[in-house]
């Protein structure tokens, strides 16, 4: 069994991306890992290639800015990667430049592709989601984020990268996957407050195209992170590979998780989805085999 890894980066360093942790969490399970590296306007590239890892193969890419309407480069940057890996490799594992994967759940994930390398219903493997908040004490518990997404896919070229990159499907279709027990740790949403600031300027860009117009008063000054409807503390273990990162943390950040800053409706979807582990009218851009 042969493994690719395969992610975009751009502007790491300017937005605080844990890009360098990202893929050293997948390195011991693959193969090779192709990283494909937009022009920047700071030294992404060089970050990269510090790892320094026979594993790594990086390729420079220019975005196509044309494509700047409702995420769809962050796709095409996806695809660009997905078809650069080694043609022999049986399963690629796609993280973007924020996600993290917990040591503790590698033997699993390399089991999981081990049990059903030769299962060719199968298309991939949907991850559940902690989405950090604030600090990396906190994660977000609120309808407003996605709780599962497909990470790891078969090295089949005819599945491509849906909208703004967010999942995948096969012909346009939606990929039949399996939930493994294991979690992507999502750091998008911890970041010093002022760097969170300039990248909540820059992103809408991205979706909206020719039409966006920054908010130049909007790259000043520090996020407001207090303005979130609901979280809850973490308790348990980070990677290994954000130690160095979390011990490096400079900025405070507290909220009191009994506060549930909640509409009536939001309020009982919410304590159903607590009890009941159910969430009414979820979006899932996948076909889940129950087998």
């Amino acid at each position: 069994m042969k493994v690719s890894g395969f992610t975009f980066i751009r502007n790491a360093i300017k937005y605080d991306y844990p890009i360098v942790e990202s893929i050293q969490s997948i390195l011991p399970l693959v193969d090779e890992f192709i990283v494909l590296v937009g022009q920047s306007n700071d030294n992404t590239l060089g970050l990269v290639q510090a790892i320094d890892s026979p594993k790594i193969k990086i390729i420079q890419s220019v975005w196509d800015d044309s494509l700047r309407q409702g995420g769809r480069v962050l796709a095409q940057e996806t695809d660009k990667a997905f078809h650069q890996i080694d043609s022999e490799s049986d399963w690629a594992f796609y993280l973007q430049g924020d996600e993290v994967i917990h040591e503790k759940y590698l033997p699993l994930i390399k089991k999981a592709m081990i049990d059903n390398l030769h299962d060719t219903e199968l298309d991939g493997f949907l991850f559940k989601y902690k989405h950090f908040y604030g600090s990396y004490d906190f994660v977000g518990d609120s309808r407003k984020w996605y709780r599962r997404e497909i990470r790891l896919i078969r090295n089949n070229k005819k599945i491509k990268s849906y909208r703004d990159a967010q999942g995948f499907r096969k012909e346009n279709k939606k990929l039949k996957v399996k939930m493994l027990d294991a979690e992507v740790f999502h750091y998008g949403w911890v970041k010093p407050p002022d760097i969170q600031q300039s990248k909540q300027a820059f992103f809408p860009s991205l979706f909206e195209g020719e039409k966006f117009k920054e908010n130049r008063n909007f790259t000043k000054g520090s996020f407001d992170y207090s303005k979130i409807d609901s979280l809850a503390h973490f308790n348990e273990s980070h990677p290994q590979v954000m130690q160095n990162r979390i011990a490096a943390k400079n900025w405070n950040f507290d909220f009191d998780p009994t506060k549930k800053n909640f509409n009536f409706k939001t309020k009982i979807l919410h304590f159903i989805e607590l009890y009941t582990n159910f969430r009414i009218g979820e979006y899932k851009n996948y076909r889940l085999l129950n087998r």
